[in-house]
This record gives structure tokens, sequence and C-alpha cells, in this order.
């Protein structure tokens, strides 16, 4: 039997924080980083509503959408683009930009997407170095070539939850070529009040070389709708949308993140309990040697190394308890770690209280 050729990609395929464990039919899911306190009242007033024409196409250019984003952090309509996730942005700016062998520079644990769709064009990645998993500017310099195209790092970082200062991150965009494109990825911008802090947004809202990804699918709790969009010069933009499928936002997930962005109290609430519940878990686990990170995104990545237990014993004993967490030795290749979401408040005692089962047999 003779079958169509096609493409042979050396790509390790993306897999998602688990989402069912056999034997239970309601699970405590802390693998995915997805909102603790799920979607504003709002939207969920908007997605009740009965009137929705789900016969008409949406609008390709998510005209609303886009007016509602600029009015809400002050910046110009005309340079913003949204997509069916922000991974679906991501995937448009390496179609756009790279050609074979072309190098893209990443931190050594970072969002894996940046390094699929970057060797989906044929893309040479290039990994720099963390310290103390922390993205270091001055590895990311060192492996900067002539073929360098695109520096991709996420602010805060995913899976690692540290984050580069606002004094590094001007520091890192001054020392590169003015021809590489910084693409910063701002998908846990809203949960960061650390005072040494500013988004890539705020910072670089009128340079030309930088690129702002954010999301909907994190604090805004609109992950299964795909909502994201980027930000960056005109002449990037309308780069972006030559390529860009024709409707490829859905109308519901315009009108949801139109509504989510009008929800200030909502967003304020979620804020809060991350603080609270993200520093109530932390010195929790430290009781039982369980290193984290510095409370900054909605998650913790926890450090076994020098707990009694191993990481994937403790995955596995959780889980049987119906609780969830990220293994982050696939594709992350972090060892003796896992990654945790911040969940609702009951969840988050419910996995306090597992953990003192597990540790006190």
């Amino acid at each position: 039997m003779t079958t169509v050729r096609f493409k042979k990609f050396n790509i390790e395929a993306y897999k998602p924080g688990k989402s069912s464990v056999k034997r239970f039919r309601k699970i405590i899911k802390l693998s995915a980083n997805e909102s603790a306190l799920g979607v504003s009242p709002k939207v969920k007033k908007l997605i009740s509503n009965k009137n929705l024409s789900f016969f008409r196409y949406p609008d390709g250019k998510s005209k609303k959408l886009r007016h509602q984003i600029s009015k809400k952090f002050k910046c110009d309509q005309d340079k913003i683009i949204c997509g069916a996730g922000s991974d679906e942005v991501i995937q448009m700016l390496c179609q756009l930009f790279l050609k074979p062998n072309d190098e893209v520079i990443v931190p050594q644990f970072s969002f894996l997407m940046y390094r699929i769709y970057s060797k989906i064009v044929s893309a040479k990645i290039v990994f720099a170095k963390e310290k103390n998993f922390k993205v270091s500017v001055s590895e990311i310099l060192k492996k900067v070539t002539r073929k360098t195209k695109i520096v991709f790092l996420a602010n805060p970082n995913n899976p690692t939850g540290t984050y580069l200062e606002k004094e590094k991150l001007l520091e890192l965009r001054k020392k590169l070529r003015k021809n590489i494109l910084l693409v910063v990825d701002d998908a846990y911008a809203e949960y960061m009040k650390n005072f040494d802090y500013k988004s890539g947004l705020e910072l670089f809202k009128n340079r030309d070389n930088v690129f702002i990804l954010r999301t909907f699918s994190k604090i805004y709790g609109l992950s299964s709708l795909r909502i994201g969009w980027g930000y960056g010069s005109r002449k990037i933009i309308n780069g972006l949308n030559l390529i860009k499928p024709p409707f490829n936002v859905n109308e519901v997930a315009q009108k949801a993140a139109i509504e989510s962005l009008k929800d200030s109290r909502f967003i304020s609430r979620s804020i809060k309990h991350n603080i609270f519940y993200a520093k109530k878990i932390k010195n929790f686990l430290n009781k039982y040697k369980i290193d984290s990170n510095k409370v900054s995104a909605n998650f913790l990545l926890l450090d076994f190394s020098k707990c009694r237990l191993k990481a994937k014993f403790f995955y596995e004993k959780l889980k049987r308890k119906g609780i969830i967490l990220r293994l982050t030795e696939d594709g992350y290749k972090l060892k003796n770690m896992l990654r945790l979401t911040i969940g609702s408040r009951t969840d988050s005692l419910k996995f306090i209280r597992a953990v003192e089962s597990i540790f006190n047999k």
C-alpha cells in the first residue's frame, strides 16, 4: 500500500497536565495552572444568554475585543492581534520570522511551545542555562550568534515560577542586537505584585523589536475557550494578519474575554486569593523540607531534593487520593520536582490534609 509522504519532525509532543484519575469521578486538578476561582460572574451571565448566534462567523479581526484590551491596558488597538490562545500567536510569530536553520534562544526550563513551534518551521533551538532555576541574562547573551532571530522568555517563567526583575529585563533588551526579536510572555503578569517586577507590556509598549504575549487562560479562567493576544509594532501585526486564519477566535471567546476585562473586582479577588494560599501552602510544605520558589505566579515549583520522599512517590500517593500535580520530568527535564497550581480554598485545604496524611503514616 502506497501512502502520501509527509514531513517528519524531531519533536517531543506537548503533554498537558493530567486531567483524570481512574476510579475518581471528581478529581482535584492542580496540574495546569488554571484559575483557582473559575470565571467572572459577568462571563457566566453572558454564556447563559440564549441569544448567542452560533450560526454566524465571528469577527475575524476581533475589533470589539481589541478595543476593550486597548482601553484596559492603555495601548494601541492597531498593535494588537488575537489568537486561539497565546499558543496560536506563538505559532504565527514562528511562521512569520523563522526560516530553516535560524536560531531561537529559550531558557533551559521554559514553556514547551516556544521550542515546538520553532522546530516545526525547522529553526534550531538553543538553550540558555538558568541559575538556580532563574532565567539568566548573561547566559542568554552568551548564546547569541549571527543566526539568532528570536529570544523567547516567559516572565514569570513556567515551570520554575521565578522571574526577571525590571532592571534585568531592560538590560537584556539593551544588550541584545537590535534586529533580534525579544518575545516576552506575560501569561502570569496579573498575579504579580512583587515590587521589583514590571510586565513586558509596561516596559516595552513602544518598542518595535519586542513582542508581548498575553492570555485569558490563567487569571481570567477562559482556558477552554482558547483566547489570547499579542502586542507588537504595526509592521509585525500587519505581517501576522496576512497569515492569520480568517476566523481564528470564536464569538463566545471574544465576548467572554470582553466581559472578563470589565470585572476588576473578580481579578482583585483572584490576586488576593492566590497570594494568600500560595504563601500558606509554601510555608506548610517547608515543614516537610519541600522547597519552592518565591511566591509569584499561580503555581509553585516543588523541589524534593531535601525531602525524605521522592517527587514521583509523592505524586503517586496524591493521585491515589484524587489529587493531580504536574510531573516536570517529561518535557521540562526537571528531576525530583513537581509543579503545583494554587487551587480554590476547598482544593487547597484538601491538598494540605492529604499531604499531612502522607507524611504522618
